[in-house]
């Protein structure tokens, strides 16, 4: 156990402090003068120019290396504004996101701090923000926009239902939760571990892989509840470590990633009973599967995976209905997760490591266009509304730049070189 509690990827804040973004270098002073005189003569963020914010199909990218957000326009696919927002989120919300923010008041759901927070997409002011227990969250929002399901790993090993209807006088609030601790842990762990949540489209259960008990849990929305967990064995030496998972639209598959031994693995299960999934295949890199597969989407014709696998630089595109590796893209660099535009069009993937999204276009199955963002970028999802126009935005932006504002960006935990300073 002790190995996997200094796994500088597992545990990204354990590194020296002295890594941490803060202070100001030359280089960054120049690149700060240099964002204060572009964003003092660009144009509103809304597409009319006003203050309201504009119905506008809009892909916003989280910075972790300033606490900025890069917005995107996917028609164009070019940046329309970075804003500092003081904050970061590594694996936002975005399954059921773009159907879900029509509204300028609608929530963006994201993993922050230790817990989560709602910020309104329209204005990107704070909606909702809850306590885990633990910095490691992550997050999705029922099809029906009523809830958000919560998994918090350690220390908390714990599940939360948040209520996600504006509309309800308990918004925000914890609804329910499943506290954990009792099942244990690999080794001597408190805990399973849950990390990640997806959610089954007819919204009536959610998937967690459990990294410290290696067993998939099936939770149902309502009651809330664990239904059934599923062992899962390893493939090389173990154990298997299953980390990450992803549904597709149609419900019938789910895509399981796993952080075991020799480069990882990538689990696919069938959904034909969704309160009992059952694996059948495990693809390793002797089918074609990149390095360190984390997370992965699944294409609107649910036929096609797109596995993350910032171990070997790239995404890994598996054919699921035969359970084969098609091809790997090269990104250029690591990228840990990616979203879909509102059409599901196009995927884009913030690659962290060379401060750009690689836009791919899934008919193609091929990278179409490279947007330079903000500093390492991480987690992204998408609306169908652009925030309003700030007209302080340019300047908070270029003091964000400078590293002389007023509060340092608030954290969010990664898997990867971009935490730290974080707190578990």
């Amino acid at each position: 156990m002790a190995g996997e509690d200094t796994d500088p990827v597992l545990y990204p804040n354990r590194r020296d402090s002295s890594t941490s973004t803060g202070g100001m270098s030359r280089r960054r002073l120049l690149a700060g003068s240099a964002t204060a005189g572009v964003v003092a003569t660009a144009g509103c963020i809304g597409g009319d120019g006003g203050s309201e914010p504009a119905e506008q199909p809009t892909v916003f990218v989280f910075n972790t290396g300033d606490g900025t957000v890069s917005l995107i326009d996917p028609e164009s696919d070019e940046l329309v504004e970075t804003r500092a927002i003081d904050l970061s989120s590594s694996f936002p919300s975005n399954q059921y996101t773009p159907d879900l923010t029509a509204d300028r008041d609608d929530s963006l759901w994201l993993n922050v701090g230790r817990g989560v927070r709602g910020l309104a997409v329209g204005s990107l002011s704070e909606t909702a923000a809850v306590e885990t227990g633990s910095g490691a969250n992550w997050l999705e929002q029922t099809p029906d926009g009523r809830h958000v399901i919560v998994s918090a790993r350690e220390p908390s090993h714990r599940q939360f239902r948040l209520d996600a209807d504006p509309a309800s006088e308990t918004f925000g609030e914890v609804t329910a939760e499943i506290d954990r601790t009792p099942e244990g842990g690999r080794d001597d762990r408190d805990g399973p571990g849950p990390c990640d949540v997806t959610i089954h489209p007819d919204g009536d259960y959610a998937y967690v892989p459990d990294l410290f008990g290696d067993t998939l849990t099936v939770l149902s929305v309502e009651p809330f509840e664990i239904v059934t967990q599923e062992d899962i064995e390893p493939v090389g030496d173990g154990p298997a470590r299953p980390w990450m998972g992803t549904v597709a639209p149609d419900g019938r598959t789910l895509l399981v990633e796993h952080n075991e031994a020799n480069g990882g693995s990538e689990g696919i299960w069938t959904l034909d009973d969704p309160a009992a999934p059952s694996e059948t295949a495990r693809l390793t890199a002797e089918d074609g599967l990149g390095r360190r597969p984390l997370t992965s989407e699944i294409g609107p014709d649910s036929e096609t995976g797109y596995v993350f696998t910032p171990g070997s630089n790239d995404v890994t595109v598996v054919g699921l209905t035969d359970g084969t590796v098609t091809t790997r893209l090269d990104l250029g660099g690591s990228a840990f997760v990616g979203t879909w535009n509102p059409s599901r069009t196009k995927l884009y993937a913030p690659v962290q490591t060379a401060d750009e999204v690689a836009v791919i276009d899934h008919e193609r199955k091929e990278v179409i266009e490279r947007i330079g963002v903000g500093p390492n970028p991480y987690g992204a999802t998408s609306a169908q509304v652009r925030p309003q126009n700030d007209p302080s935005a340019s300047m908070t932006l270029a003091m964000a730049r400078l590293g002389i504002s007023s509060e340092r960006p608030e954290t969010t935990y990664c898997i990867g070189n971009c935490a730290c300073g974080h707190r578990l």
